[in-house]
């Protein structure tokens, strides 16, 4: 069974420089609950890696995230999708671990705890660091334009080989029906 890694906030849902701090503020991009649903319909395992360091700087506690993700969960389910897993980090930028994305530990833990070697794997992002974390544990980054995507086609450090798409939606186009481009 083939394995995607997406990020959350600005792939999934939209994305918010305050931060997505309670399950009323996370609303879907339009076409990402479907996309989902067709990866799941192909056979296709999907799992979430998410930056929140919203959790450490106070900005809503872990029972908050886990309300965000069960709406996540409830939305992609009545789509016809499942996300088989969420694994998040809930440090801030200061605190120096080796979960937060851009460091791979994240995607590392995901390839430990499934048995599997990401080598390959999709995983999608809109941040340079979601990229740079893909690309340090051996996954395929794929960038989208929702979220900050458009920003960080700017990026000077974006390698010019990541895969670029409008949004969610395309990629799994892609990825679904590779030999249509």
């Amino acid at each position: 069974m083939p394995l995607i890694i997406l990020d959350r906030d600005g792939v999934i849902n939209e994305d918010s420089d305050d931060y997505i701090k309670s399950p009323e503020e996370w609303r879907p991009i339009p076409g990402s609950l479907d996309a989902i649903a067709r990866l799941h319909r192909a056979g296709w395992r999907v799992v979430v890696a998410t930056n929140q360091a919203g959790v450490a700087r106070g900005l809503f506690d872990l029972d908050t995230l886990m309300r965000i993700h069960e709406k996540m969960n409830r939305a992609v389910r009545e789509t016809g999708g499942l996300i088989d897993a969420v694994f998040f980090c809930p440090h801030g930028p200061d605190d120096n671990c080796a979960c937060r994305k851009p460091k791979p530990g994240l995607l590392n833990d995901i390839a430990r705890r499934l048995r599997i070697d990401l080598k390959g794997v999709p995983a999608i992002g809109d941040s340079l660091r979601d990229l740079q974390a893909a690309r340090e544990a051996g996954a395929q980054p794929l960038l989208v334009k929702t979220g900050k995507g458009s920003q960080t086609l700017t990026h000077p450090e974006l390698d010019a080989d990541i895969p670029v798409f409008s949004d969610l939606a395309s990629a799994v186009d892609a990825i679904l029906t590779p030999d249509a481009g």
